[in-house]
């Protein structure tokens, strides 16, 4: 029997087949012994037995995996950010996207809280993302535009990340048509949102297609990426790369550099260079102090 794991707790994983009913699992030995650890999201064989918990005797290849949180096989990421409360910071809102670009996923753009913010506002955040990626602007509290959100993730495995405090639990609450849990509101004295999101989760939208519940995609230390691939992750750098003067050209300080006269003439916007070049010096500094 084939089934998707929909959550795991203690060492049990919860295993959906196709004709709805959640099965018990625990996983076989042998893949302990093989140092792998179902994740959710898993495509996976399970047998039933008359009595006792269903056992996994087989994980299907995985389109894509992530350490933390523990998910796979996701198709799109959509990446939330508040347009107030707390306000938008664009180098966090960068790091998430390139993260996504890394992963091979698709991509999409959730501005929320628009109810709080004014036109002017929520175009300035607009205007820099609204070629790039899909941009959907919503106000989950009051239920604006989630049909918009939902209509573009239907049918597929989407996972929402973004700074905690940006709506998450809310938005996927208001997908979901049903409160799921508690959602947690803004700590005014830090302007972060409580973490009321405990585990790992997938849960079934009304429209078709499955959407991860994700509480690990709040924050991550450091760029999985090398110098040379982080051009790449920018998409909209991806026509002026081998125009520049030299081959290994980072975009810095080099001479007839053709990503910079992009960013002079308004091609590429300063906000995201500035956020290419922040992440830039990270990788740099994690590869000198991994030498020193």
């Amino acid at each position: 029997m084939t089934g998707l794991i929909v959550k795991g707790i203690a060492g049990f994983y919860y295993v959906r087949t196709e004709d709805g009913t959640v099965y018990q699992c625990k996983a076989r030995g042998v893949f302990k012994k093989d140092k792998i650890t179902p994740m959710i999201g898993d495509v996976v064989d399970i047998t039933v037995p008359e009595i006792g918990d269903a056992v996994i005797d087989r994980i299907h290849e995985r389109k894509n995996e992530f350490i933390r949180p523990p998910v796979s096989n996701v198709d799109m990421f959509v990446i939330v950010t508040a347009i107030k409360d707390p306000d938008p910071v664009p180098a966090v809102l960068d790091k998430f996207l390139v993260m996504a670009e890394k992963s091979h996923t698709e991509i999409a753009i959730c501005v929320n809280k628009t109810d709080l913010a004014t036109d002017e506002e929520i175009n300035k955040l607009v205007s820099v993302y609204e070629n790039l990626y899909p941009v959907f602007l919503v106000s989950a509290e009051k239920g604006i535009g989630i049909d918009k959100l939902e209509k573009h993730i239907a049918g597929k495995h989407a996972a929402l990340a973004g700074p905690s405090g940006a709506g998450k639990s809310t938005i996927l609450n208001a997908l979901k048509e049903t409160e799921l849990m508690e959602t947690g509101s803004v700590s005014h004295k830090t302007g972060r949102g409580r973490h009321t999101t405990r585990h790992v989760e997938i849960f079934e939208m009304p429209s078709g297609g499955m959407i991860f519940d994700t509480p690990g995609f709040t924050s991550f230390e450091v760029l999985d990426a090398d110098e040379e691939e982080l051009q790449f992750l920018y998409p909209e750098m991806k026509d002026f790369i081998g125009k520049c003067k030299y081959d290994n050209c980072r975009h810095l300080r080099e001479p007839d550099c053709a990503v910079r006269n992009a960013v002079s003439e308004g091609y590429i916007s300063k906000e995201r260079y500035r956020s290419y070049l922040t992440q830039l010096l990270e990788i740099k500094e994690r590869e000198k102090t991994k030498y020193d």
